[in-house]
């Protein structure tokens, strides 16, 4: 039987953040950013994402979903919904939420710490952004001792 691992999302206006887990579901690497010219063409984006989910045999999606710093919703998690829909119809897969508030933030002030130019930081945020999606989701998953998904941005 293949080792089956998790996708990490970090779905923006432009562009999706992707991570990958490691088989063993400990750690979270960074695959790639797919970009598209306009916010609402998504079929490639989409298919894409479905090439991903079989060469690396993922079995769960985990979405980053943006809520507002004091909890609220506002149009980019309805937007971000809308793709979890997409995503479920396309590939059969659960998707998870998990709340991604200062993700970008976090990803920003990794990548001041490593030396990476300001010019440059825009072309990995959304990968790193998707990383700590992932990674958060990953350590919840293995300090709860949970095999079920978790949904914790709808907590």
């Amino acid at each position: 039987m293949e080792e089956t691992r998790i996708m990490g999302l970090d779905f923006g206006s432009k562009t999706v953040g992707v991570a990958i887990s490691d088989p063993l579901l400990i750690t979270a690497q960074g695959i790639e950013i797919i970009r598209r010219k306009q916010a609402n063409k998504l079929r490639q984006t989409l298919a894409r994402i479905e090439e991903l989910i079989v060469s690396y045999h993922v079995h769960t999606i985990v979405l980053g979903l943006p809520k507002n710093m004091n909890n609220t919703e506002g149009e980019r998690v309805e937007k971000t919904e809308e793709f979890a829909e997409m995503l479920k119809r396309r590939t059969g897969l659960p998707v998870v939420f998990w709340d991604e508030r200062l993700t970008t933030v976090a990803a920003d002030k990794a990548m001041i710490e490593s030396g990476i130019r300001r010019e440059y930081r825009k072309d990995y945020v959304d990968e790193i952004a998707a990383i700590l999606i992932l990674q958060g989701y990953l350590d919840y998953q293995k300090n709860s001792g949970k095999t079920e998904p978790a949904d914790q941005g709808r907590a």
